[in-house]
């Protein structure tokens, strides 16, 4: 542990040299803070592909507790996990979720390596029914895994977050299912949506693929939503990444208001739209 903190005092000092690296998590800026962490990584060239900048978001509330998200550039997610007084507090509580966890994200050992990848590899074997010889088989799920990692040497894990968004949805959405049913390999999945990060349109389909569920299945997209709202208060009291509940919700909430809209949201061409959508984004 204090290893990690003097590593973390030594990026403090690299990324923030005006600051004091013992005084950072004490200080009541450090909404700014983290705001001037991502322009010095924008300065120095070393942000995501989709970059932008810190969004704050707060949820509508007549009275305290207050929640309050921050998204960082490439998408991730943090909120406040502890029980705010006041909007101010629950940003700045945010902020200090995400700052540590950006920084974090600086350390060597949050790079995806070789020996990073052997030990990631043999933890998925160990907890399912794999093998050592399913790594290097990309049509089972510890080798797309492998392969996974493998493409993405180097990076760090928000940044294969990121990534790992998009297929934590297509596998819940039942997306790769559809997929596979299509003779798609994994290492075609795989190489094709990475090419991909999440936007609008591609929530769009996947809203579209539940309205579709909700015509066989009466009553699932709001069951979905509230189990998507539980696991997201759960992951933020428990200061996690909320991206993947985040997205579940709103791709669950966009379902939700086209369902009760007065415009048609069911026809046949939509069938066809969603196929198109489970067999290629564009």
């Amino acid at each position: 542990m204090d290893r990690t903190l003097e590593s973390l005092k030594h990026i403090i000092a690299q990324v923030l040299p005006h600051r004091d690296p013992d005084l950072v998590f004490k200080d009541l800026n450090v909404v700014s803070m983290l705001q001037e962490f991502w322009e010095s990584k924008q300065q120095q060239r070393a942000v995501f592909p989709s970059e932008g900048l810190v969004v704050y978001e707060s949820l509508p509330s007549p009275g305290p507790p207050f929640v309050s998200y921050v998204t960082l550039p490439g998408g991730s997610c943090f909120g406040n996990f502890q029980c705010c007084l006041s909007r101010a507090e629950a940003r700045r509580d945010a902020a200090k979720v995400a700052l540590i966890n950006s920084l974090f994200n600086e350390l060597p050992s949050r790079r995806i390596t070789k020996e990073f990848i052997i030990e990631s590899v043999q933890e998925a074997i160990a907890s399912t029914s794999g093998t050592i010889n399913d790594a290097d088989d990309p049509s089972t799920s510890i080798g797309a895994y492998h392969y996974m990692l493998e493409s993405n040497m180097g990076k760090t894990m928000l940044e294969f977050q990121e990534l790992m968004i998009v297929f934590q949805l297509l596998h819940w959405n039942g997306s790769l299912k559809a997929l596979r049913e299509t003779k798609c390999s994994r290492q075609e999945v795989i190489s094709y949506y990475s090419q991909y990060s999440l936007d609008e349109r591609m929530r769009s389909h996947m809203a579209l693929d539940w309205i579709m569920k909700e015509q066989d299945s009466p009553g699932i997209v709001s069951q979905e939503l509230q189990m998507a709202l539980r696991e997201l208060e759960e992951a933020r009291r428990a200061g996690q990444e909320l991206r993947f509940y985040k997205e579940k919700k709103e791709i669950l909430s966009l379902a939700l208001a086209q369902l009760y809209s007065d415009q048609n949201t069911s026809s046949p061409s939509d069938d066809q739209m969603s196929l198109a959508a489970l067999c290629g984004y564009h």
